[in-house]
């Protein structure tokens, strides 16, 4: 079968090969993939700018179809419609495994880097990281669970935002959007986003398609001065920073009012960010740092997907067969898309 390999370390290295067809081990179910989503990850894998162990198959935002169950599976039955956590490897036994926060385990190797991904046609994975989907989803909004997950975790789970609050979206990229999307969803009563000359044509122009009103412009208005306008002077409620940009994120205690909170999901990508620590201090602000995504985040997800409280679908530019995935990797790198999918049959 065909799959999108990572064969060495380095930038590139990456191309379609042919690999072995997998076969379950106990408790593992064999699934054929419907859709693979491309995340930022991969493309950091590509350029050689992320943890992985080559060669490995790229892809961990999967969804498709059990066509096969292995020794000791207990639930999982052929022709279920799924989706899986990318938590593979966590070894059960740390402080971490025992406490609930699998996600964060040390000795966790995600699909995609860790061990071999979704972007190709079969993929075995343990029967209980799996999450069924309702038949009235499609497989293009099931491939946004895992990226809706990680906001859904992040912004409702642990920033806990509130109905009423007003947030703020810096970095209006597929997850500053889909932020946006779970802010609102979860009773926020507005939120704006704000990006730079870069996002106007394609991220700012979908940010108004999905109704959000409030759209700041770095290089045409004062964000703060925006932001105070829009609060009364208060400053926002709950920032939701995911742009990863060390020059944005010291400027999110301007944004956010007395005793809010800033909830964190960017990356910078190991690069270092100098904040005002004294305007932290005064403000009394809660910061909430987050990473991947927890147990309950995904059925969350789905039940929000499920009920047009996210439109998720409309993020996706792109739908390509495997072969194509070059030029969607680098339309995505360049700007020119949001959200794509690779259809690896």
């Amino acid at each position: 079968m065909k799959a999108l390999v990572k064969t060495q370390k380095g930038k590139g290295f990456l191309e379609l090969r042919d690999v072995p067809e997998p076969e379950p081990k106990s408790g593992e179910v064999k699934i054929e993939i419907a859709a693979c989503g491309i995340c930022g990850t991969d493309i950091h894998v590509r350029h050689d700018e992320f943890p992985y162990w080559p060669p490995v198959i790229l892809g961990h935002e999967f969804t498709g179809t059990v066509v096969e169950t292995g020794p000791d599976c207990l639930r999982a039955k052929v022709g279920d419609r799924v989706v899986g956590e990318p938590h593979t490897k966590a070894c059960g036994q740390c402080y971490l495994c025992r406490t609930g926060n699998i996600q964060i385990c040390p000795d966790k190797r995600s699909p995609g880097w860790g061990i071999d991904g979704a972007m190709t046609k079969y993929l075995c994975y343990p029967e209980r990281l799996l999450h069924n989907i309702p038949d009235s989803m499609t497989f293009d909004q099931a491939a946004l669970v895992e990226p809706t997950g990680n906001a859904v975790a992040d912004v409702i789970e642990r920033a806990r935002i509130m109905p009423g609050d007003f947030a703020v979206v810096v970095g209006p990229g597929p997850i500053g959007l889909l932020a946006a999307m779970v802010a609102r969803a979860a009773g926020a009563r507005d939120v704006a986003i704000i990006g730079t000359p870069g996002d106007v044509a394609l991220r700012m122009a979908k940010a108004r398609e999905l109704g959000f009103s409030h759209l700041i412009n770095i290089a045409e208005t004062n964000p703060v001065e925006a932001v105070m306008e829009l609060t009364g002077g208060l400053g926002a409620d709950m920032v939701i920073e995911c742009s990863g940009s060390p020059r944005a994120i010291p400027g999110t205690v301007d944004l956010v009012r007395k005793m809010g909170k800033i909830c964190v999901i960017g990356l910078t990508g190991n690069k270092t960010v100098e904040i005002p620590w004294d305007k932290f201090c005064f403000k009394v602000v809660d910061v909430i740092f987050n990473l991947s995504t927890s147990y309950t985040c995904w059925d969350r997800s789905i039940h929000l997907i499920e009920t047009g409280l996210l439109p998720v679908e409309k993020l996706i530019t792109h739908r390509e067969p495997l072969e194509n995935w070059e030029s969607v990797f680098d339309d995505l790198e360049n700007l020119k898309g949001l959200k794509g999918l690779l259809i690896p049959s």
